[in-house]
């Protein structure tokens, strides 16, 4: 990732959030969008702003099998995790496929017969 030095100081303190983030090809580049890494409070006036678009580091034939790979297959790219390795910061990406309709509607079914079963559980007793 092509960062700013006080973003890596939040990174290195633990300040980051990556739960509405992902990654988006324009242009042939790869950009990490929504991903939130707070300010560094030391660097005062010089400090980044939290949810800009980061530009992530990957070879051409990468960033060509990703783009096809959501092109193509419809999937998004997610990022996972973010690491530090000798100093240097890595993202770890993955594709994946968003839930269908059908698939969300038998998980809401599933949580409400558990908690039916459980109010009638803890009535019980």
């Amino acid at each position: 990732m092509a960062l700013q030095g006080s973003e890596i100081k939040s990174i290195r303190a633990g300040q980051v959030s990556l739960a509405e983030a992902f990654v988006q090809i324009e242009n042939r580049d790869a950009w990490l969008m929504n991903a939130h890494i707070a300010t560094y409070d030391p660097a005062s006036h010089y400090n980044h702003d939290p949810k800009r678009p980061r530009r992530l580091l990957l070879h051409r034939s990468e960033i060509k099998e990703l783009w096809n790979a959501v092109r193509l297959k419809g999937v998004t790219i997610v990022p996972i995790k973010i690491y530090l390795k000798e100093g240097l910061a890595k993202l770890e990406i993955a594709t994946a496929k968003g839930k269908k309709l059908y698939d969300k509607r038998a998980v809401m079914a599933e949580r409400d017969e558990r908690r039916e079963i459980d109010r009638q559980l803890k009535g019980r007793d």
